[in-house]
């Protein structure tokens, strides 16, 4: 999957693209497995909300098949290398869990920050590529943006430990309250089977949800090959330390993974 003039101009200016249907029914209930799957283990990689519930599992493709094949798939790393006209490596790969009725924040924050003071990231050349599991909606705890804030490079940030399991580098309010004004909030929803993209410096947040209807997303961090980790200081099930580039699959490759598995 190649993206055309137009959504590399529109995410040049935003900092963010959606692309809505681009895995169909079938392979979105083969990932939706696939999380159920996950979350049910006992292990370091999936973290979990104060009451237990889910929040996020990492390193997905290390114990589960379909996540295992999905992280090699060309429509989502395809569009990462042509962003940075050059090869990419993993750096992470996790499936985020906003839970009906508990899920909790995530405050307000850009990603580069946390890579590079954490894991030793040199520059920004890594961004987020996300598949929806769920309908995302403007009421179920959806990412929230503010377009064009990526055009604002770094911003100072500090250690907030007040998440329930995940610490980050987060914003303070003057800070965002500036970038709104300028440029409001955006939330890009949709139909689960959208991919969505984001900037590695783009401000983002969401809320808790308080709904019925859960939300879960399956996140690939991407990195330019040259872009490797220095000094990184989380788990490998975090930060990943292979930098090889990765070797894509056809979207066909999944395709059969699935066929194979309602037949088996």
């Amino acid at each position: 999957m190649q993206l055309t003039k137009e959504q590399l101009a529109e995410f040049d200016e935003l900092g963010y693209i959606f692309l809505p249907e681009c895995f169909p029914a079938d392979q979105v209930e083969a990932l939706r497995a696939a999380a159920s799957d996950v979350f049910t283990q006992q292990r370091p990689e999936v973290w979990r909300e104060k009451d237990g519930t889910p929040r996020m599992a990492f390193a997905c493709q290390e114990y589960n098949d379909a996540c295992k094949i999905l992280s090699t798939d060309e429509r989502l790393v395809n569009p990462v290398e042509q962003l940075f006209a050059e090869r990419c490596y993993l750096h992470q790969f996790k499936i985020n869990y906003k839970a009906a009725f508990t899920g909790d924040v995530w405050q307000w924050h850009q990603d580069f920050p946390t890579w590079h003071k954490d894991d030793g990231m040199p520059e920004p050349r890594a961004m987020n590529i996300a598949i929806f599991l769920d309908d995302v909606m403007p009421i179920n705890g959806p990412l929230m943006v503010v377009p064009r804030s990526h055009k604002s490079g770094a911003l100072e940030s500090s250690h907030d430990v007040k998440t329930t399991s995940y610490p980050l580098w987060t914003l303070d309010n003057e800070t965002v309250s500036e970038l709104v004004e300028k440029n409001g909030i955006a939330t890009p929803t949709g139909k689960k089977g959208g991919v969505l993209m984001f900037h590695a410096n783009i401000v983002h947040g969401s809320s808790g949800n308080i709904t019925p209807y859960s939300r879960r997303i399956v996140y690939l961090t991407l990195s330019a090959v040259s872009n490797a980790l220095v000094k990184p200081t989380r788990p490998e099930f975090v930060a990943h330390r292979d930098f090889t580039p990765v070797a894509t699959t056809p979207a066909s490759a999944f395709e059969q993974f699935v066929e194979k598995a309602v037949t088996a």
